[in-house]
């Protein structure tokens, strides 16, 4: 009989299924999204030498931040300035798991209006 996975062990293989294909490099880091129930947090990293390039989080925010769509492509639009004052143009989106939809999918259309491409 097979056993049920929970939501957890689900996104796990999932990650891991994507993480087969996507890999950042100097050119196209890899823009990467955590999401928690109270905090959302992106980070850009360059994977040929493991380093986090640019980051923000729902926790750097100033002022009192709800976590919802609004919030969530706030912060990919402030990811994209810090990504831009690095001369980081272009990244491939890496949604660790998670569904592209909600609170992911605006941190992506933010990230995008601010000037990312990927």
């Amino acid at each position: 009989m097979a056993m049920k996975l929970t939501k957890d062990q689900a996104r796990k293989r999932r990650k891991i299924r994507i993480r087969k294909k996507i890999f950042g490099t100097s050119e196209r880091p890899r823009l990467v999204v955590f999401r928690s129930n109270k905090h959302i947090y992106a980070q850009i990293i360059n994977d040929e030498v493991g380093q986090t390039l640019a980051s923000f989080s729902t926790l750097t925010l100033d002022g009192p931040s709800r976590l919802n769509k609004d919030t969530a492509e706030l912060v990919g639009q402030k990811l994209a300035e810090k990504a831009l004052e690095k001369n980081i143009k272009a990244v491939v989106f890496d949604r660790n798991g998670y569904l592209y939809h909600g609170r992911v999918k605006a941190l992506a259309d933010g990230a995008r209006k601010g000037g990312l491409k990927f």
